[in-house]
């Protein structure tokens, strides 16, 4: 459920009609709404009331500190894969005792900054990985909390560029090298492997990859502890999927549902990394229509936003709902490629749509934006990167100005020799 709904024919976020924002602060602009994001976290960390557990919300979705403030504020900690992503995360107030840091390039600065700030854990990926954080550690004098990420070899039956959990995979250690590497960890001296994590990919829509997952990891984990490990936390990561059209995910406690009764006996803390379910039907991409135009082989409605404020339909060929933020019941239904300013074929957001006739200076509402919109946006075509509203009831909060031209340049130097 999300809080973006029709009044009268005009779409509104929560108490909020679009048209009010887009006059505020100008198109195009990313729009999220405050109840939606606290329904949905709480719908998630509810879910596992009865287990011991982390919500550690996959920054990668969508990292404003706004959003991380208000997901600190429910107490979620965060799923990190960056040095950038940890700075954000402090500074929004997340405590570093909830705090897992994943990914396959960890640098050693990164690694330092983590350790320094005493997160919870690493997610380790790579004996080479696992000796840099030991290394560092030494270096620091500390001692460095770590679970083993491990790929069981799941297809989750997802997009392949968000697919994590097969053989073929970057990511993890595969379940048959898992005890190799614990024991190469508990033979260096700044290493306490303490977890066991598994992250098979994203958008999921069925709950059983994550039951058959679990089922291979469970039976590691008594493998580990049965050689000595003390293994006090288990990491199912995230990946539950959303709807964007016709899709129906499970809600979050029928995945509980599912996996509570294999961790009944497991005396470990439960850690997940929802990001998409949090945040993605929480927010929308606000744009104006500049032209429309008929072409030779079919029609175009020429908007101003673009594949650099959202570059899913690009990227993964991604389906988002359009609809007009003022209905027009009359309008005829027409079927054209919704694209872009930017100098690229690739410049669309959506193709072959059917959808009601659009106007030039009509506002159109690009829905389940909220996750991987603006974190993946860029300057491409030196376009300044939009703004970010937050709306809570009839309040409008603008939590990231939209650049300006100075902005595009600020950090490029002209060497002398060129003055």
């Amino acid at each position: 459920m999300h809080d973006f709904a029709y009044r009268d024919g005009e779409l509104y976020c929560e108490d909020v009609p679009l048209s009010r924002v887009a006059k505020e602060v100008g198109t195009p602009c990313y729009v999220y709404s405050h109840h939606t994001l606290i329904q949905h976290f709480r719908a998630f960390d509810g879910a596992f009331q009865d287990v011991p557990h982390i919500v550690a919300f996959a920054m990668k979705a969508n990292s404003n500190l706004a959003i991380l403030r208000l997901m600190a504020k429910e107490g979620s900690g965060a799923d990190i894969v960056s040095g950038g992503e940890l700075y954000r995360a402090l500074r929004a107030g997340m405590a570093p005792a909830k705090i897992v840091f994943a990914g396959v390039g960890k640098s050693r600065e990164e690694i330092r900054q983590a350790l320094d700030a005493d997160i919870l854990m690493f997610n380790v990926e790579s004996s080479a990985e696992l000796q840099a954080i030991n290394d560092v550690a030494a270096e620091a004098k500390k001692r460095a909390r770590v679970a083993l990420r491990i790929n069981p070899d799941i297809d989750p039956k997802t997009h392949p560029y968000i697919s994590t959990g097969l053989k073929k995979s970057k990511f993890g250690i595969s379940a048959e090298r898992a005890l190799d590497e614990f024991k190469l960890a508990a033979a260096l001296g700044h290493i306490d492997v303490v977890g066991v994590h598994a992250h098979i990919g994203s958008q999921l829509t069925d709950v059983t990859p994550f039951v058959d997952s679990l089922k291979k990891v469970l039976a590691l984990v008594e493998t580990l502890k049965a050689h000595g490990a003390n293994i006090r936390y288990l990491n199912i990561g995230g990946g539950l999927g959303i709807t964007y059209s016709d899709e129906t995910p499970p809600p979050p406690k029928e995945l509980a549902k599912a996996v509570s009764p294999l961790l009944r006996d497991l005396k470990c803390v439960l850690i997940m990394e929802p990001g998409r379910v949090i945040v993605g039907n929480a927010g929308i991409l606000v744009t104006r229509v500049l032209y429309t135009k008929a072409g030779e082989a079919k029609d175009f409605v020429i908007v101003d936003a673009a594949m650099n404020d959202l570059i899913r339909p690009s990227l993964y060929g991604a389906y988002h709902e359009i609809k007009p933020v003022r209905q027009a019941p009359t309008a005829a239904i027409q079927t054209v490629d919704v694209v872009g300013p930017v100098c690229e074929s690739g410049d669309f957001l959506a193709k072959d749509r059917a959808m009601s006739e659009a106007r030039p200076g009509d506002l159109l509402a690009v829905m389940s934006a909220g996750a991987y919109g603006f974190v993946m946006s860029s300057n491409y075509n030196s376009r300044p990167r939009i703004p970010e509203v937050l709306v809570r009831e009839s309040e409008v909060h603008v939590i990231r100005a939209r650049e300006d031209y100075a902005d595009l340049v600020r950090g490029e130097r002209i060497p002398d020799f060129l003055a």
